[in-house]
């Protein structure tokens, strides 16, 4: 029997290559703002229109996801703007963190009671998040809230473990993508294959730590 999967950010980069490698062994869902040719080649239940900033998003999952129990949550959509200290904005920070770090957040709370027992919660975060990594400086606002988005899924490893929920957080590595202006050390596919097998390493004893897609353990 397979299991069921919902992927946010599903329509390009890392989270379509996500959605073709999964698709195999779960029924997935994959929730998008618009979908694409690629992803609707896929065959995958697609849920369009899904902006994560909306005040409304979670109830409208919540109705069209129906009866479905999920066991594995991959929150992958993410924003990337190039704020150095010269040039900060507010707005920028703001819509960061909104993407980046509360609408996961958001979406895990709304999704709590459809997660089967052993669910696992996957955060695509990014070692750019991490202080102790940080010898470069500069993008204040992504750094700031992937470390937020850090924070959040610690905490949430620690409160779901008494319902064995397992979470994980992964860097996906420098990857060629719109975000990267597809520059980066590896494609999206080979990113997808890389989280997927740290997906299936994560259970109870290592929920909560953060991982590059290639299996290294990273620093907070």
């Amino acid at each position: 029997m397979f299991k069921t999967c919902v992927i946010t950010g599903a329509s390009s980069g890392i989270g379509l290559e996500l959605v073709r490698l999964l698709k195999e062994d779960y029924i997935v869902w994959a929730l998008c703002r618009k979908s694409t040719k690629e992803l609707d080649e896929l065959k995958v239940n697609t849920i369009e229109g899904v902006e994560l900033t909306d005040e409304k998003v979670e109830e409208k999952l919540v109705e069209a996801l129906k009866d479905t129990k999920i066991d594995l949550l991959i929150n992958n959509a993410g924003v990337f703007i190039n704020d150095e200290l010269s040039d900060i904005k507010p707005s920028g920070l703001r819509a960061q963190f909104e993407i980046n770090a509360i609408a996961p957040l958001r979406l895990t709370q709304a999704l709590l009671f459809r997660l089967n027992p052993k669910a696992k919660l996957i955060y695509t975060s990014s070692r750019m998040g991490s202080m102790e990594d940080n010898s470069s400086g500069g993008h204040y606002g992504y750094r700031a809230s992937k470390a937020a988005l850090n924070a959040f899924a610690k905490s949430l490893s620690i409160d779901l473990k008494e319902k064995d929920i397992v979470v994980g957080v992964i860097h996906p590595g420098y990857v060629k993508t719109k975000m990267t202006g597809f520059n980066g050390d590896v494609t999206p596919e080979e990113s997808a294959q890389g989280i997927v097998k740290r997906i299936s390493e994560f259970s109870l004893t290592n929920s909560g730590n953060f991982y590059h897609a290639n299996g290294e353990e990273l620093p907070w």
